[in-house]
């Protein structure tokens, strides 16, 4: 764990969110970390902690909901309500040219996208 949460400090931004997510919490007898322990480990790191099961479904959902209101917080608030939202900008474009029939295809005249 120490050395997955140090990749993360190297490679990651700075303000990235963190969670801490103990898998096939239904193997209770195959258990190699116990809650407690990884509860007062997430908790040092100042990092949220949940045991799941993909089996059972649990907590699977909630983990997703935990780390999407983590990154809400994180960026203030979410997404502007609708009438305080700016016009949509404008893009400018140009069509793309069309070339002649088989150009660039090897001459076989075929479809073809180079």
């Amino acid at each position: 764990m120490h050395l997955w949460l140090e990749e993360i400090g190297r490679y990651a931004s700075e303000n990235v969110n963190k969670l801490i997510v103990g898998n096939k919490n239904d193997l209770t007898c195959k258990k190699v970390v116990d809650y407690t322990t990884a509860k007062e480990y997430a908790d040092a790191l100042e990092v949220p902690f949940l045991e799941t099961s993909a089996k059972t479904a649990t907590n699977v959902e909630q983990a997703f909901v935990t780390m999407a209101a983590e990154i809400k917080n994180r960026v203030g608030g979410g997404l502007p309500h609708s009438d305080s939202r700016q016009p949509n900008p404008r893009i400018q474009s140009t069509p793309l040219r069309q070339g002649r029939a088989g150009a660039g295809e090897g001459g076989d005249g075929g479809a073809g996208c180079c």
